[in-house]
Order: C-alpha cells, then structure tokens, then sequence
C-alpha cells in the first residue's frame, strides 16, 4: 500500500482543541509502546477501526525504548499465569509473523548459568517450572559442554540449564512494524497528544487529548509507566500502583561480539529476572538491567558506581571483556507495580480494559497480550469482520547478521560510519506511513548516533538532513542511549 493511503493524523493536520470529534474509531488506545502498538495491529487485523493515542512525537518513547530484546519462551514465568499465557502466546507469533514483516531472529539460545552451589541447587525448581510452561526441551549442561559451546566463559561456571528457543530480536523494529501494518489497513495514529480526561455516555468515549477529542466505543489503556495515573483521571480511580523500576546497562563495543553466542541468564530470584550478559541483534555485548526501586517515571539516569559494578560483573563472567571498549551506556524504566503479575483489568460497564504491570516480558508479550485483548472484546460482545487479504509490508532490517542497505548500490552517502547508516535509510525513516517523529525516534529506526562515537562525527550531518522536520534537536542527552 502506498504512504497515501495510511492514516497518520498529526499535529500539523488539525487545530489543537478542535469543538468537533478529530477522530472516530471502534478502538482508542492508548499509548505508542511495543503493547499499545500490537495491540492495534491486532484490532486492525481483525476488522477494529482503531487509533493510537500517543503523548510524545514517536512511539516508543517510555519504558518499551529500554530492554534486554530477548525473546522469551516463558519458560520461568509464572506455571498457569496470563504472563505465561501471553509470552508463549506472543512468542509463536513472532516465530510466525517476522519474516513476513523482515524482523530479525538471532537463534542465540540461552544458558541459566550457575556459578555457586546455591545457585545449583535451584536448578530441579527451574526444571520443573519449565516443564509445567510447556517448554520440554530444557537440559543441564556440565561445565566441560559449556565451556565447548562458549569458550570465553570464566572456568568456575559449574553447569548451566540450556533453553535453546530464548533468541535475541530487534526491539525497535518490531513495534514500528506493528503499528505500520495497523495504519496501513486503515487504523491511525495520532502523536503529541497526551489524554487529559474523557466522559463515557453508556456506549462511546470522549477523550479529550491535547490534539483535540477522539471518540471511540472501546478503550485501551496501555500507558505503561503511566497507566495507573491514567486509570485514576479517567475512570475516577485505579487497581494497581506503578512502581517504577530503573534497569541500568553497559554497552560493549562491537569487537566484543566474538566473545559470545548465547545469552547468559542468571538463576532468577522471585523479585527480578537478575543482571543478563547477552549478545545483541545489532553486534554489541551487554551486561544489565540491574533493578533500582525510585519514585520517578521519567528519570532514566545512569551512574558511575552501578555502571562499574556491571562492568565488573561482566569481567567475572566473561574475562576478556576487560580488554573490551564500552560503546554506550543507558536506563530502562520497567512498569512494575505492588505485585508481581500483569495487571490486566477489563470494566465491562465502561468498555474499558487496563493492560498494567508488563515489565520485564513486555517485548514477548506483546502480540500475546493483543491476543487477549481479542478475547476479552468478543466476550463482551464486539462484532468486528477479520480481514481477508490484510495489507503486509517488510520495515528496514538493522540486524548486523543480515544484509544492510550499505551493501546495496545507490544509497549516496554513509551518514553514520560507527553504525553504516546510509543516508538513503534516513530519508526512507522521514517518509511513509509512519514517519519518525523525533530524533529519538530516528535513531531508533536506522541507529545512527548508536556507535562507538556516540554522535560525536555525524551529528552535524544529520542535523543537515532534518533540519526543521522535528520540534526537539540533538542534545548531548539524547546521544547516550
């Protein structure tokens, strides 16, 4: 499908506070991270008018531009929980869907390594859970079988749980893809346009936005690090307390890369999933999240002690690493709350459904959780005609394993060199259905300023080229990620 024939609503096409309705959809939901964005790939699929509400320029603005990119197979969720459901869920769609929609599979597999006694005796538990999630093809490795299969491991790991389908994937990627198969099979998006309030009369929404109203008969919150605020302004009150949670991460260069093939998970405790050493979809290493309780949502800092206990950790487990660059260092903010679990809240009077809580599994779960977000409309009685032949277009690939489009003839000119950006990919990422609409969002849809430089060399040029497309600029801040 042609650009023209989506449905992309921005600022620039309607006057902020318009008396009349700026949009009018089965479907609103709300918030442009990796949930909100399958969750209108799915309502779209299915035959849903829907609209995206999104408060910043760009999806993937909050807790969903921050994670590990692991895709899990729930194998340690917990046994019989809709996190489980969902994870295993989203996971076979991925498996199903990313080469229609040339999303990258990096088949790493994954080692829950133990490196103390304790930590050994653990393992019948990890099994055991495993087998009740259904994931069957778990097996213990001595230290001799690892050390064959990932030689760069310090000698005084023990043993290690294989789990052979945990793979690394775009994080990036996947979402945009999401949503710009939602627009291109008529859903919309609608950007800088944070909801304030809104009224329900009995079978339709008005939601007031800072672009104007959007009337929908169904909503969904998907808000993220926000969605209990948003619950209490709209609906009057909320079920749950988002409490944030800062993961921190140290980025190492790509020579590194050789080092590792699989991902190396910790024994996992029943608070965090604990700090991860795993290879990247991009060709980096990296150590993290830790898992740092605060009261802000939006301050994603990083600092000098937690980054040097990373680095230290992962020299503990990966000695040649001490002779490695640090490429980047950044934060994720996870979406925790009081409880463990997914907070999944369906008010039927209100035609209303909450997705709260989706933390560290939230890229998995994603397209698992739009599932259920299906489910729950039919039981309510929604009537939606799945489409025939929906529309379905590849997005850019940024996988340092698979071809990039400086390898390809007629691209003009290498804008980012750390990255291989081409200058080609940062006029494509400006056009289409779904435009960048940030910087940030630039970045995220080529890397460039991702490398080794940070920025420091095509800053400049890439100012050249954007040169009143966007409202923000480059700052110093923006080039940390």
């Amino acid at each position: 499908m042609n650009s023209k024939n989506c449905n992309k609503t921005t600022p620039d096409t309607h006057k902020k506070g318009s008396s009349s309705s700026l949009i009018s959809a089965d479907i609103a939901i709300i918030g442009g991270g990796v949930v909100g964005c399958a969750v209108a790939r799915k309502m779209a699929l299915e035959g849903a008018s829907v609209v995206l509400i999104e408060k910043a320029p760009d999806i993937l603005d909050g807790a969903s531009k921050g994670n590990s990119a692991i895709l899990h197979t729930g194998f340690d969720a917990p046994v019989d929980s809709l996190e489980q459901k969902c994870v295993q869920n989203g996971y076979d769609e991925y498996i199903k869907i990313h080469e229609s929609l040339n999303l990258p599979l990096l088949k790493t597999s994954a080692l829950v390594a133990a490196w103390s006694k304790e930590e050994e005796d653990r393992f019948p538990d990890i099994f055991k859970k495993g087998v009740n999630n259904g994931v069957k093809d778990l097996c213990l490795l001595s230290r001799k079988e690892i050390l064959n299969l990932e030689p760069s491991l310090a000698n005084h790991i023990r043993s290690a749980i294989l789990v052979p389908k945990e793979y690394v994937i775009d994080p990036w990627s996947a979402p945009f893809a999401y949503l710009k198969q939602a627009l291109e099979n008529g859903g919309q998006a609608l950007f800088n346009a944070e909801v304030t309030k809104g009224r329900f009369d009995g079978t339709n929404w008005y939601l007031n936005t800072k672009q104007g109203e959007v009337q929908a008969g169904y909503v969904i919150n998907c808000a993220g690090l926000y969605g209990d605020i948003l619950d209490k302004n709209v609906l009057g009150s909320t079920q749950f307390q988002i409490k944030p949670r800062k993961g921190q991460f140290v980025v190492f260069d790509k020579a590194a890369r050789k080092l590792l093939s699989s991902i190396i998970l910790p024994v996992p405790t029943e608070r965090t999933k604990g700090i991860v050493l795993f290879p990247t979809i991009f060709g980096n290493i990296v150590v993290g999240p830790t898992a740092e309780e605060q009261e802000s949502r939006s301050n994603a800092s990083v600092d000098k002690k937690t980054l040097t206990l990373l680095v230290e950790q992962a020299i503990e487990k990966l000695p040649a690493l001490a002779k490695m660059p640090i490429t980047a260092t950044y934060a994720g903010i996870r979406p925790a709350t009081e409880k463990k679990h997914y907070r999944v809240i369906h008010n039927h009077d209100k035609n209303w459904i909450t997705l709260g809580g989706i933390r560290s599994t939230g890229l998995t779960g994603a397209l698992g959780l739009a599932c259920h977000v299906h489910d729950l409309l039919l039981q309510q009685g929604s009537d939606f005609k799945k489409l025939e032949t929906p529309v379905t277009t590849t997005v850019p690939n940024l996988a340092e394993h698979l071809p990039r489009d400086w390898a390809r003839e007629g691209y003009e000119e290498i804008i980012c060199h750390c990255e291989m950006v081409t200058k080609r990919e940062i006029t494509a990422a400006m056009k289409g259905c779904l435009p960048a609409g940030s910087i940030d969002g630039l970045k995220r849809r080529t890397r460039a300023t991702m490398g080794r430089c940070q920025g420091f060399y095509c800053s400049a040029r890439l100012a050249e080229l954007t040169k009143e497309k966007f409202t923000n600029t480059i700052g110093v801040g923006e080039l940390d990620d």
